[in-house]
């Protein structure tokens, strides 16, 4: 028999956290693969229809063009998350930056709205002191994805994800 301990923690503290940001203006509501807004966000529901008409509403709302992060912003976001949990004593687990969105696993007490702004904040930052952003406006949407894991199995799939499915 496996010992309590070993598959969940009963302190309420998680392993860590798999923290996924998205570059601004990349997945729009009315989007082809579907997306989630205030009113339609129920854990499990799926993501609402496609919609050219909202899509194109969006976009026209946007302050900037959508972001597409190039290779250096991705080394640059890579090296600032980097660089957080060092600051801070988090343990990164794996880090992978892509061209409209950034995973990441993490183990760090506390709240992870504060990992995910830290994450975000330092990024941009960190890229607009190297020159490689220079729009008043941050390259990340408002807010980000904050999954707690909370068993070793957890905690390997999410870094499996990261390093291994997300393609070349």
């Amino acid at each position: 028999m496996t010992p309590p301990h070993a598959e969940f923690t009963d302190d309420h503290t998680p392993l860590a956290y798999f923290i996924t940001f998205r570059t601004y203006g990349s997945w729009l509501h009315g989007d082809v693969r579907g997306s989630v807004d205030r009113q339609h966000n129920v854990y499990g529901t799926p993501y609402l229809p496609p919609n050219k008409l909202r899509e194109q509403y969006e976009r026209c709302l946007l302050k900037q063009p959508p972001v597409r992060l190039r290779m250096k912003q991705r080394r640059k976001v890579e090296e600032a998350v980097y660089d957080t949990c060092k600051k801070r004593k988090w343990n990164l687990w794996v880090v992978n930056a892509r061209t409209n969105h950034v995973h990441s696993v993490v183990t760090a007490g506390g709240d992870p709205e504060i990992v995910l702004n830290a994450f975000k904040a330092n990024a941009t930052r960190m890229m607009r002191e190297a020159g490689l952003w220079k729009s008043k406006y941050s390259p990340w949407v408002k807010r980000g994805s904050k999954i707690w894991l909370w068993t070793q199995q957890e905690l390997m799939a999410a870094i499996d994800y990261v390093l291994y499915d997300q393609g070349p």
